[in-house]
């Protein structure tokens, strides 16, 4: 009876221990990466707020830079559970505890055409988590030009540990006048530069 008891009890106590960890905000982060896809910059803007920067890439490109940053408390050890020492041995083994991040969108034609995260962004489980700060607004309060992600909990694209997949991506948004006429070639020889002039169409 004591041993069923404490099972139920590890069940119910994995979701707390899990959102502890980043591992909802990990999972809310890169649901944001696929969901905001499309969006127009207006609703961007009304759930997220302007962008700490902008870049402007083209007539038609845009990348926004949106920042964010946390504060962690210091765990103090006692004389019982020496519970600061036990986090500094954990992060140092496996990270975590991130506390700050930057969030990229690209612009294509005044549209979110795709999300990317950088920084100390991930939690103790998890990628990318502390991102979730960012887009917390357009999570709780969709706005009409957000789609949402197929698939059910546990199934479906978005995971905690990886982001979501990059759309493909408009020639435009993608490439500048100069790019668009040298290409990579990666054939290995050491004597040739790695960027080309394009092979002219026929």
């Amino acid at each position: 009876m004591n041993t069923r008891i404490l099972k139920h009890s590890l069940v119910l106590a994995l979701p707390a221990f899990l959102n502890g960890c980043g591992y909802w905000d990990a999972r809310e982060a890169h649901r944001a990466q696929y969901e905001m896809a499309g969006m127009s910059s207006f609703d961007l803007q009304s759930c997220a707020g302007a962008p700490s920067s902008t870049s402007k890439l083209n007539d038609t490109t845009q990348v926004w830079q949106y920042n964010i940053s946390r504060s962690f408390p210091a765990m103090q050890d006692n004389g019982f559970f020496p519970v600061g020492s036990a986090i500094k041995i954990y992060q140092s083994f496996f990270g975590g505890a991130g506390s700050s991040c930057k969030m990229f969108v690209r612009m294509d034609h005044d549209r979110v055409s795709e999300v990317h995260y950088a920084g100390d962004d991930d939690g103790y489980i998890g990628v990318d988590g502390v991102c979730s700060m960012i887009t917390r607004g357009c999570a709780r309060q969709r706005e009409s030009t957000m789609h949402r992600a197929p698939g059910i909990f546990p199934f479906g694209p978005i995971s905690a540990f990886h982001s979501a997949p990059t759309p493909p991506q408009s020639t435009t948004a993608t490439y500048s006048d100069q790019s668009s006429k040298y290409v990579p070639n990666f054939d290995g020889d050491p004597t040739k530069p790695l960027i080309r002039p394009a092979s002219p169409t026929k």
